[in-house]
């Protein structure tokens, strides 16, 4: 066993929202026991851990969870910071297309898949709900490298039958598929133990959003999804990003809302045509322009928001109304939409997060707290992942999923923190997660194994 000595900070137990301020645990000389399997054995007190582990002595560095990135794109990889004018659609069509269907060229694809995990390391993210690539085998290097790194990944390709000429060689026909998708399935799906329950590799069912497949494409999805959903096989895809494309779905398939072409009721007037997608694992990106009914509807099948607050300021595509939305009780959790987000890290994500639901206008804006911030970038989103019961804090009993974050690594911080009151953890809570960048993370661990980019 190993005993990571630091100051210890997490949301302990099983709270929703508005209870993480309850369940905000700091230990300021804490540690973390872990035993040879990975998993968690104490969590708490220096003076109070058990006698036999071996002491790695972090301070005066923090023991965070990992950080879980509920959406984030893979063939995006290098086009970060890509505009070229226009909001969501334009964008889609001018760089995104583009981009992505570089990807059909294989060592341009494995680059592509070293470099995104390494990424993902640098700013400590361990566990990711990841929109795929298009070509089999690129996503079979993410797979791969995923696996070599050790790094917790979900993730499906993406798929398009319909779309501009800019995004031809992402479109296959319908049968192409749903033939590849059931492939990935058979092929990787917890490929790395054998049982969902333990694996750190998942696949999903990706479509890239309602425009970009047909009422017939969406019905043979239902059908797939409905087939493997009970081994643990997700599904994850957009909603109502952007004004223009909820406007463009509901003339398309001549539905009252957006999520009903998800929720088998993609017929003409929202009849039902087909299964469901929704329900447990299934996490839809942005919900910026929803409706009450629709909210509602998402947190009664258990159906998860990845609010991506960055990319929403990127694209100009408004701000998820956070009152509302977390009111409706559907889990929120947050995701970088690398490369609509120009960042990295699901820390600064929290950071935009407090800004954008700050300004909000007259009743709307709230100051989100910090316990708030830190639950929705870890245990909100181990939640939305179906993970919950694995890995999003540090309790003893998880897996151990967690980052060494060391501010004497990053200029200026540690004279920041050492201003705060040491009794005063909400505001240390949120100096640190707002303030770090990832220099400051020394060390990422999944499964009590530290991962880095060279395996």
């Amino acid at each position: 066993m190993h005993a990571y000595r630091g100051h210890l900070l997490h949301i302990s137990g099983a709270p929703r929202l508005g209870e993480a301020r309850d369940h905000l645990v700091s230990h300021a000389d804490g540690v973390l026991v872990v035993d040879g399997d990975g998993r968690i054995v104490y969590s708490g007190e220096f003076a109070g851990m058990p006698e036999g582990a071996e002491v790695v002595d972090c301070r005066p560095a923090f023991l965070l969870p990992g950080f879980v990135d509920a959406h984030i794109h893979f063939p995006q990889t290098y086009c970060t910071n890509a505009h070229g004018g226009g909001q969501l659609l334009d964008w889609l069509e001018r760089c995104v297309f583009p981009a992505e269907s570089q990807l059909a060229e294989p060592d341009h694809a494995l680059k592509a898949a070293r470099d995104f995990c390494r990424r993902r390391i640098d700013v400590g993210t361990t566990a990711a709900m990841v929109f795929g690539s298009a070509f089999p085998h690129a996503q079979d290097a993410l797979f791969e490298e995923s696996v070599r790194v050790g790094l917790r990944t979900i993730s499906g390709r993406g798929i398009q039958t319909v779309g501009p000429d800019s995004a031809s060689e992402l479109i296959t026909d319908e049968h192409s598929a749903l033939a590849l998708t059931e492939a990935e399935i058979a092929r990787w799906h917890a490929s790395d133990t054998g049982d969902p329950a333990t694996a750190l590799i998942h696949v999903a069912v990706v479509p890239r959003f309602a425009l970009s497949v047909t009422a017939g494409t969406l019905h043979e999805l239902g059908e797939l999804y409905d087939s493997v959903r009970s081994r643990g096989v997700y599904f994850h895809s957009h909603i109502s990003e952007n004004l223009d494309e909820v406007a463009a779905v509901r003339t398309e398939y001549g539905v009252h809302s957006y999520l009903d072409t998800y929720d088998g009721r993609f017929g003409a007037g929202s009849t039902l045509a087909g299964k469901s997608l929704l329900g447990p694992r299934s996490i839809l990106a942005h919900a910026v322009h929803c409706t009450d009914d629709e909210r509602a509807r998402m947190a009664d099948t258990g159906t998860s928001i990845a609010h991506c607050p960055t990319s929403q300021l990127f694209l100009g595509s408004g701000t998820m109304p956070w009152r509302r939305t977390i009111a409706s009780g559907v889990t929120v959790a947050l995701g970088t939409d690398v490369s609509g987000g120009d960042e990295w890290s699901i820390a600064r994500v929290a950071n935009d997060c407090f800004k954008v639901h700050i300004s909000e206008p007259g009743e709307a804006g709230l100051s989100v707290p910090a316990a708030d911030l830190l639950f929705s970038a870890t245990l909100a989103g181990a939640r939305a992942l179906g993970l919950e019961d694995r890995t999003g804090n540090l309790d003893a009993g998880k897996e151990a999923d967690f980052l060494v974050v060391d501010p004497q690594q990053q200029w200026v911080l540690p004279e920041v923190l050492a201003a705060i009151d040491p009794d005063d953890v909400e505001r240390l809570v949120f100096t640190l997660l707002t303030g770090m960048r990832e220099s400051a993370i020394a060390e990422v661990y999944v499964r009590g194994r530290r991962v880095s980019s060279a395996g």
